[in-house]
């Protein structure tokens, strides 16, 4: 296994600040200890793989990664057999929380789909913003992150890409590209797979997979 240290990685995600609008994945109690676990697993079976493409999303959705702790990761997903990521028969090896509220996710559906495909190390994926933001009192609904939420949100994501020697950035949708070019961070952009656009962005990373 290929030795990561993403201790700073840690460092960072639990300093960042949670508004009253948002809420953590990776809080102090049990569920979020579960994720944190979740999360280092992920992390492990990367390891492994080696990848050598990041795919960054915009922040973790109520359905997916805020019940899961993983990026692109409904409960379908992280319970899958046999497993998206090793391909073993009785699964990735993730800790499934005790009844969610939700087990499914569009976009994790889309982005497993279209990584169903790809050639080489799966890349691995983070969020600009590593918060699930919502409406005000509406922890299950999403809102887009805040400018400086995000700007807060860069120095975590490339420390991750650091930690895992990463060479290439992909962002899923715009809003993710033009957040991390404000931070001075180049990625190439494909669409985003929500409201309708899962065939395009299949089709956009097949052709960065195949370049």
């Amino acid at each position: 296994m290929k030795a990561i240290d993403t201790d700073r990685f840690w460092e960072l995600l639990r300093a960042l600040p949670v508004p009253d609008d948002a809420e953590s994945p990776h809080g102090p109690d049990e569920n979020g200890r579960l994720r944190d676990r979740n999360l280092r697993h992920y992390f492990e079976l990367m390891a492994d793989i080696r990848p050598d493409v990041i795919l960054i999303g915009e922040a973790p959705g109520y359905r997916g990664h805020t019940i899961t702790g993983v990026p692109f990761m409904s409960m379908r997903q992280l319970t899958a057999r046999p497993g998206l990521i090793t391909g073993a028969p009785e699964g990735d090896g993730f800790e499934p929380p005790e009844a969610p509220a939700f087990t499914w996710e569009a976009s994790s559906a889309a982005v497993w789909g279209a990584l169903a495909d790809w050639r080489g190390p799966l890349p691995i994926s983070w969020p600009v913003y590593p918060n699930h933001p919502h409406e005000p009192g509406r922890p299950e609904s999403n809102r887009t992150p805040r400018a400086a939420e995000i700007a807060a949100g860069v120095p975590i994501v490339m420390e991750l890409a650091g930690a895992f020697s990463i060479t290439t950035i992909i962002a899923v949708g715009r809003k993710a590209q033009y957040a991390l070019a404000r931070n001075g961070v180049t990625a190439t952009a494909v669409r985003h797979p929500a409201q309708g656009g899962a065939r395009i962005f299949a089709t956009q990373l097949a052709a960065l997979n195949r370049a």
